[in-house]
C-alpha cells in the first residue's frame, strides 16, 4: 500500500506514520519529495492488517491500495483462462457451457421432457430449481427433496450434468449429493457463511451477481469461495436492478467483459433472469457470446404458459433448439466449441 502524506508535513509527524506502518507488520519505504512525502508499505495485504485505518491520522492525505483485494480470483495470479471440470464436462477457455432447463422442477414428466429436448439440441448441463426463492410466500416454492430426486433421475436417464440452487446451509449436503454444480442465487450472493459451506463441498459453484452488487463485490464473493479451498467457481451475470421497467432486470454485458479482463474464472450469462422476457432471450444470448461469455444458463419449459414460476421468461423446447442453431456462427467466430 502507499500512504500519501499531506504537503509540508513536519518530519516528526512523517516518522509517526512510518512507526505505525512498522507496527502493523509492513516494511516502510519513505520517498521524500520537494513538497510531499509518500510511504510505500511493503507486505502482503491479504495477511496483514489494512493500512486504510491510517486515514485517521491528521497528517495522512490518503492511503492507496496497490494489490487487488481479490487475489485468487484475479488474472494477475492466474493469467490463463480457467477450465472447470464438471464431472467430465469441461467449461471455460474454448469449451462453451450450455446449461438449460426449467426454472422450477414441477413434475417428472415436465423435467424429463425438457431434459431430453435440451440434450438433443446441444445442452450438456440441465438446470432446474428444486428449492425456489420466491418474493411472495404464497408462490410456488419448488418440490424440495422430491425435486432433487427427479434431477438425479434425469441425470441417470440422459447423462446430463445437474445444476440447481442452494438456498440454505441446512441443505448443503443434500443438494451437493444430487448436483454437479451448486448455484448460489442473487439473493445469497453475499451470504458469506453459505458461500463458505458451499465451498467446502468441493463441488463447482456458480455464483450469481447480486441484484445491486458492484463488480468488485461480486469478485470478492468469489474470493470467499476460493479462499476456502475451492477453485472451481463460475461467475454468473444475471442482470441488475436499475430504473428501467421495460425488462425485469438490466442484463449488464459490460460486466461480462470486465469480469473476463479482471478474472481468470469462466463467466456464464443468464439471459432469462437478465431480461425476464422470452422474446428477448435469443438476442441476449448472441450478445453474451459476442462479448466473451463462457456459457449460458437458459430457462426452458415444455409449455411456458403453464409454468409454475417465471413462465414469461422461459423459452419453449422448439425455441431453444432454434436458438442453439442461431448461436453456432457466434460460437465459431469466438473460437468456442460446445
Amino acid at each position: 500500500m502507499i500512504i500519501v502524506i499531506k504537503p509540508h508535513t513536519p518530519r516528526a509527524q512523517i516518522d509517526e506514520v512510518i512507526a505505525e506502518v512498522q507496527k502493523l507488520g509492513y516494511d516502510p519505504r519513505p520517498i521524500f519529495g520537494t513538497e510531499q512525502t509518500v510511504v510505500a508499505a511493503i507486505g502482503d495485504e491479504r495477511t496483514h492488517h489494512t493500512l486504510e485505518s491510517l486515514n485517521a491520522l491528521p497528517q495522512v492525505e490518503t492511503v492507496i491500495r496497490v494489490q487487488k483485494r481479490y487475489q485468487l480470483v484475479s488474472r494477475e495470479s492466474h493469467p490463463a483462462d480457467s477450465i472447470i471440470d464438471v464431472d467430465g464436462v469441461p467449461v471455460g477457455g474454448p469449451h462453451f457451457g450450455l446449461m438449460a432447463g426449467p426454472c422450477s422442477v414441477e413434475s417428472e414428466s415436465q423435467l424429463m421432457q425438457t431434459a431430453h429436448a435440451v440434450k438433443a439440441a446441444g445442452a450438456t448441463i440441465l438446470r432446474g430449481g428444486a428449492f425456489k426463492p420466491r418474493t411472495s410466500p404464497y408462490e410456488f416454492q419448488g418440490l424440495g427433496s422430491e425435486g432433487l430426486r427427479l434431477l438425479s433421475l434425469a441425470k441417470r436417464e440422459t447423462g446430463l450434468k445437474i445444476i440447481t440452487e442452494l438456498l440454505s446451509e441446512v441443505h448443503v449436503d443434500e443438494v451437493a449429493e444430487h448436483s454437479d454444480i451448486l448455484q448460489i442465487g442473487a439473493r445469497n450472493a453475499q451470504n458469506f457463511q453459505l458461500l463458505i459451506a458451499a465451498a467446502r463441498t468441493g463441488k463447482p459453484i456458480l455464483l450469481k451477481r447480486g441484484i445491486s452488487e458492484r463488480i468488485d463485490e461480486w469478485l470478492l464473493a468469489a474470493e470467499y469461495i476460493m479462499a476456502h479451498g475451492n477453485p472451481n467457481v463460475f461467475l454468473c451475470e444475471r442482470g441488475i436492478r436499475t430504473f428501467e421497467t421495460a425488462t425485469r432486470n438490466t442484463l449488464d454485458l459490460g460486466a461480462v467483459a470486465i469480469a473476463k479482463k479482471e478474472s481468470h474464472l469462466p463467466v456464464i450469462v443468464d439471459p432469462s433472469q437478465g431480461c425476464g422476457r422470452a422474446d428477448l432471450v435469443r438476442q441476449m444470448c448472441k450478445g453474451a457470446v459476442a462479448v466473451g461469455a463462457d456459457g449460458l444458463l437458459i430457462e426452458v419449459h415444455p409449455n411456458p404458459a403453464e409454468a409454475l414460476s417465471d413462465g414469461q421468461q422461459q423459452v419453449s423446447l422448439e425455441g431453444f433448439a432454434q436458438l442453439v442453431k442461431e448461436l453456432q456462427p457466434f460460437l465459431q467466430a469466438t473460437g468456442h466449441s460446445t
